[in-house]
Order: C-alpha cells, then structure tokens, then sequence
C-alpha cells in the first residue's frame, strides 16, 4: 500500500477515516462533551455521559487488544512516552472546562458544528487553534516549557495505570486493561436509558473504535515505512492549530494525521446534517455573545495544550491507553465546565 501513496498521505487518510467517523458520531449520535455535562449537571440525564463511558471502554478494550497482539507498541504512543505533569493535567484540564463552557462547545464540538454551517464555530475554531500555537510553538511557549517542562519516560515505567498495576500484581497489562475497558462499557450500560437507545450505544461504539483506528493505523505506518511518523490518533486542539498551518502553507510543509482528523470531522459533520436535514447557516446577532466565545475559546486553546490534550485528546485518546493523566484531567475539565456553566446561569437569573 505504502507503493501507491506516501506514508505522509496515508496517514492523513488514517485520521480523515476517523475524523469522518467522529464527525458523524457528532451529528447523528449527538456525542458531546458539554452536552453531556450540561444534561448531568441541569437536565436531570446521564446517558450522554453515559456514552462517553461506553466509547472510552470500546476505545480502551480495542487499544490493549492491539497491544496484547503486538498491533501496538505503548512506548510508541505520545502519553505513555512522556512523564506525567499533575500540575498541568489539573490547571490546564480547569482552564480547557472553563473555557469550553464560555464559548459553548469543545474544539470537537465546534469543527462538528462549522460542519452544519455554524458560523460561530468558525471563530471559536480558529481563536482555539492559534491560542493553542501561541503556547505550543509562538510566543508563549517558553513561558509553558518553563511552568511545565515536559520530558520522557527514562525509568522505564510508563505513567499508565495498567501499567503500574502490570508491576505490582505481575499480571499481563493488555489483561489488566481489557479488564478496565469492560468496565467502561459495564458502567455505561448501567444506565436503563442508553441501553434504551440503541442509536447512541451504536454510535458511543463508533467512536471508540475511531480512536483505536488512530493507533493502528500511524502504529502500522510507524513499523511498515521509513520516515518514522509519530504513533497518534485523535485530539482537538493543537491539530486545529496545525491544520490552520498546512491551510496557509500547504505548499511548503506535509499534510498530517492532524489534518486529515481536523478535515475528516468537518466532513462527516456536514455528511450527518445533510442526512438529517439540519444543514443551515447561523451566524451570531449578539455581540457579547461573540465576545464570550472568543475568550473562552482563548483559554480552551491554551488549557488544552497546557494539559496535552483535549475532551478528546485527554477524555479518549489518552484515556485508551489509561494514561494517568486522563481521568485527572477529565475531571479538571468537569470541574472547570461545571465553574463556567454556573457563572452563566446565574449571570441569566441575576439578569432576570
């Protein structure tokens, strides 16, 4: 296969297939970080949260069936390679929460919704996207690396949960986290109503089996080519950054598994609003409303490079390998979201 295309171009075929994936996930499934907060928090349901339980299950059980079968390598994915920083994972997860409640979506929610045509999640898109440059790689980015100076695993243990437990039980890790991946699922499925829902549990399936396509397929790449591209799969933040890049210099620099992620959301969004008839035009009538998001979309930016990760790239990706870090900043992004919806309801009912 690597004969017909360059491993650059297949890789962004790999995350365009479970970008289109998650994309869809969005639009028809309704799969939603905020949403999902916001029905727990006020609307009196959980299966929403639910789902995200049932896709990190699939996601875990699927990525530790890789790596029991030599599909994977864990030193070669990003969060098991790096040391965890609990600093980070807690102040840049409260920013990322706070940030996202502001501007009304995640960096996942927003491309699904530019894909309806939601001309808000257009700025929030590209305000998101070059704060996170701004910390990655710009001007900010010393200051970060001075606040929280990322280095590599050199012990020898990975900073994962089945990993720790792998030393102290003796028992084997692809074991162990299949065995939390079915836990997952079985917390999710506890919830009469999702399993009512056959629509969401089929697409809360879709979107773990996304995240485990990521690591088989850069995996694969990694191992089958010679340009030694990184073993990732999906996150929302400093890949917004970097497909705005390949968007004003394409010409001078390779398209990425981040690319092809990015595009693949925007185009299995706008695939799901033309299946369910939603595609129309919005744009934002209230100037303040504007200025929330913009903010918000700033300090979502910054919180997810601070904390290496998204809803998607913390609340999946990370969590599929059972990095340390996901649960801690998962929470983090709870509870800043928790902060940020509170601050605008009661804003509304002082208002009132």
């Amino acid at each position: 296969m690597l004969n017909l295309v360059s491993e650059s171009q297949m890789v962004v075929m790999i995350g365009a297939f479970g970008g289109v994936l998650l994309g869809l996930a969005a639009r028809l499934g309704r799969f939603c970080t905020l949403g999902a907060i916001e029905d727990v928090l006020y609307g009196g349901s959980d299966t929403r949260m639910r789902m995200w339980a049932v896709a990190i299950g699939t996601a875990v059980i699927g990525s530790f069936t890789l790596m029991g079968t030599g599909l994977l390598t864990a030193g070669d994915t990003y969060y098991l390679s790096i040391s965890w920083m609990p600093a980070a994972s807690i102040i840049g997860g409260l920013m990322f929460g706070y940030g996202m409640a502001m501007s009304g979506n995640c960096g996942y929610g927003a491309i699904a919704r530019l894909g309806g045509g939601d001309l808000r999640s257009f700025v929030i898109v590209l305000v998101m996207g070059v704060a996170a440059y701004m910390v990655l790689a710009g001007p900010l980015a010393p200051l970060r690396d001075l606040l929280f100076h990322q280095s590599d695993v050199t012990n020898g243990v990975r900073p994962g949960m089945a990993h720790h437990l792998s030393a102290w039980t003796g028992l084997p890790v692809a074991g162990i986290g299949i065995a939390v991946g079915l836990g997952f699922c079985a917390l999710g499925l506890a919830s009469p109503g999702l399993r009512r829902d056959p629509k969401a549990l089929f697409w809360s399936v879709v979107v773990g089996l996304a995240i485990v396509s990521g690591w088989a397929g850069t995996q694969w790449v990694f191992d089958t080519g010679f340009d030694a591209l990184p073993v990732v799969s999906h996150s929302y933040s400093a890949p917004v950054g970097e497909t705005l890049l390949y968007a004003m210099t394409g010409s001078a620099r390779s398209a990425s598994f981040a690319v092809g992620s990015v595009s693949g959301v925007l185009v299995g969004a706008f695939a799901g609003t033309l299946i369910r008839g939603h595609f129309r035009w919005e744009a934002c009538e209230d100037a303040r409303e504007l200025r929330r998001q913009i903010i918000g979309a700033a300090i979502m930016g910054m919180g997810a490079v601070i904390a290496l990760g998204c809803t998607v790239g913390q609340g999946l990706t990370a969590f599929s390998v059972l990095a340390i870090s996901a649960p801690v900043t998962f929470l983090a992004i709870f509870a800043g979201a928790a902060v940020g919806l509170r601050q605008l309801i009661v804003g509304f009912n002082l208002a009132e």
